[in-house]
């Protein structure tokens, strides 16, 4: 059997890439090296394309919506709505993490304020509370007797144990300073790099597009077009929805907080609205965040507040979440979770927020490509049998005329 060039192409093609998988395997090592140094290098363009993208949801809308063609006529403006809208985003950006450094802040101090407070009170009822509990057991109430527990031994002994260790303390607070200055650097440079794409986004997408045609060819330029889309809108629609629907999770528990008269209202809202933007799991973090303040304050103020975290978190689940993030992501709940599971394993909180779009574009293409499978393994099978499905068609339409017939006949008789 004699080969085509082609086909001797597609099997030296695939040796190669035999043989470098193996070569990879071989020295996963140096790999594993070598991937870790080319995402450090490269970590400032992948922060400002992250924040490119997220800073792109508000700006289209301020572009398309608030600055678009129908509101402003002159030709002066529509050609400086871009840097106007790249500037009020930056300005709204800004603002939010103002106010929730001023609202925040102050809050946290006055927070550990009274837990200091609290807890010279709390630690002695806690006691009570244990001695009650296991009153009829001799040897915890000893060992309580024994080891009386006050702030200011709890103080001693952390101040004891940062003495001991402050070597090694020290030596590892240097190389965290160091990791946040070059993080602060490479965000620095991230963020500059996204003002750019911002600015020139249009330009940037028609010299991909164009590099994209001139390297592939016209069937594979498309489905790479839609691949890409389909990774925009999965993503834009997720994060955007993933945010709001936290903002309102948030801002329901602040009011819900209050109307009950629960302490920590306007932090344990901003926690949870923060928590909230883990998907599945996060509101529960906050959930547990709040009932450790409230446990400071009074145990029966923290059942009520574990009640109003489930009656929410049901109306939120029932009511908010399907309306604004709905089914932007397309996954059933076991993906959802294993997203998550996988996502967390592997990057942290960053790897759950950006697991599910990401699950959910190669879900819905494994699903197309399923599809389109079934279609064509159909379509030959029907093509296969045509001549004979025909004849059996004919057959039995033949019968049913004359069954049909003979029903006619019994019903006029």
């Amino acid at each position: 059997m004699e080969l085509s060039k082609e086909t001797m192409k597609r099997i030296g093609t695939l040796i190669l890439f035999a043989a470098a998988v193996l070569t990879a395997v071989i020295h996963i090592d140096a790999v594993v090296q070598f991937i870790a140094f080319v995402l450090g290098v490269l970590s400032p363009f992948l922060i400002g394309s992250a924040i490119a993208f997220v800073l792109n949801l508000p700006m289209k809308f301020i572009e398309t919506k608030l600055l678009g063609d129908d509101r402003i006529k002159s030709r002066k403006m529509r050609a400086a709505r871009r840097p106007i809208s790249l500037i009020l985003t930056l300005l709204l950006v800004i603002g939010l993490f103002s106010l929730v450094i001023l609202v925040v802040v102050p809050e946290l101090v006055n927070t550990f304020t009274l837990m200091v407070e609290n807890i010279n009170e709390f630690i002695p009822t806690m006691k009570e509370w244990i001695l009650v509990i296991f009153k009829d057991n001799a040897d915890i109430q000893k060992w309580l007797n024994a080891h009386p527990l006050d702030v200011s031994t709890l103080l001693q002994k952390l101040v004891e144990f940062l003495q001991n260790g402050a070597g090694d303390f020290l030596s590892g607070t240097i190389s965290q300073v160091a990791g946040v200055i070059t993080g602060v650097v490479d965000f620095a440079m991230g963020f500059v790099f996204a003002c750019y794409i911002l600015a020139q986004k249009e330009r940037l997408a028609e010299q991909v597009r164009r590099l994209g045609q001139a390297v592939f060819s016209e069937r594979q330029y498309i489905r790479a077009e839609e691949i890409c889309a389909l990774f925009y809108k999965n993503f834009s629609s997720f994060i955007a929805g993933q945010c709001m629907d936290a903002a309102i999770l948030g801002v329901m528990f602040v009011v819900g907080m209050t109307i009950f008269r629960l302490p920590y209202a306007l932090l344990i809202g901003v926690v949870i609205g923060f928590t909230a933007l883990i998907p599945v799991l996060g509101a529960f973090i906050g959930c547990v965040v709040g009932i450790v303040l409230i446990l400071t304050v009074n145990p029966i103020q923290a059942v009520v507040f574990v009640i109003l975290f489930l009656v929410l978190q049901q109306l939120e689940e029932q009511f908010v979440y399907p309306h604004i993030v709905g089914n932007s992501v397309g996954l059933p709940a076991i993906w959802v979770m294993a997203a998550v599971i996988v996502g967390g394993g592997l990057m942290g909180i960053i790897g759950m927020l950006i697991f599910i779009p990401l699950v959910s574009v190669l879900y819905n293409l494994l699903r197309s490509w399923t599809y389109r499978r079934l279609e064509e393994k159909n379509a030959v099978n029907g093509g296969e049998s045509a001549g004979e499905n025909g004849d059996a068609a004919s057959r039995q339409k033949a019968e049913n005329d004359k069954q049909g017939r003979k029903r006619w006949m019994i019903k006029r008789q």
